[in-house]
């Protein structure tokens, strides 16, 4: 009869560990942009050459945290502390082109800056106009 409640015991703050990890991985604290740079409009048309630069770009920087289709599930995902976002969702799909501007260049946590690795900002632009491309 110990044994038993003891198993139960465990199972249950086993779970109980894993539901506060996932909320806690899924809900990442507030990612502030400054107004200046929430403002800054994309120079780039949403056309069919720059949607191809952005997924070449998407699928060389982005793709092993962030997944194929943005939805969080790319092969580095597991590794990271934090979630790496669903770009597919309102709340992304929401933010200006200027915070996704922003938040790919500065960068935060597991979220690494990209001012070096992708340093022509017409690149980081096109890369915003193919976020936009998996909106649901």
């Amino acid at each position: 009869m110990k044994t038993t409640n003891s198993i139960a015991l465990l199972v249950t703050l086993s779970a109980i560990l894993f539901l506060s990890f996932k909320t806690a991985v899924q809900d990442p604290k507030p990612w502030p942009v400054p107004e200046s740079a929430n403002k800054m409009k994309n120079p780039l048309k949403s056309n069919s050459e720059n949607i191809s630069i952005g997924r070449t770009l998407y699928s060389k920087h982005c793709k092993s945290c962030h997944g194929k289709d943005g939805d969080g599930d790319g092969t580095k995902a597991a590794e990271l502390e934090t979630f790496p976002g669903d770009f597919t969702g309102s709340a992304f799909q929401g933010q200006s082109d200027g915070a996704l501007h922003y938040k790919t260049v500065e960068g935060r946590e597991d979220m690494p800056s990209f001012k070096k690795k992708i340093p022509d900002d017409e690149d980081v632009w096109a890369i915003v106009i193919y976020l936009r491309e998996f909106k649901k």
